[in-house]
């Protein structure tokens, strides 16, 4: 994530430590993957053994782990920060 705008060149960092609470929730948003997932391999591989819920888990789990960070980062700024997208600027 770009620490300042490339168009606009407002600064995202609003205060310090506040994308901390992204950390929360990028913790929920993995937790529902790991759970869907792993419902997903009870029901479709018929309750394996435990290695192959960890072999899908835990590589899931990794790849998951940069894209949900970054989201989490775009929900905190969209949910608790004053700033709000404007169109034109976004056409410049």
């Amino acid at each position: 994530m770009f620490a300042d705008c490339p168009v606009c060149k407002l600064h995202f960092e609003i205060e310090p430590g506040f994308y901390w609470g992204a950390m929360y929730v990028s913790y929920a948003i993995s937790c529902a993957i790991l759970i869907i997932l792993g419902g997903a391999t009870l029901i479709l591989l018929n309750d394996p053994d435990f290695w192959v819920y960890m072999a899908i888990i835990i590589p899931a789990f990794i790849l998951a782990s940069p894209l949900t960070y970054r989201y989490a980062r775009i929900m905190m700024l969209y949910w608790f920060s004053p700033i709000r997208f404007d169109a034109k600027m976004a056409n410049k």
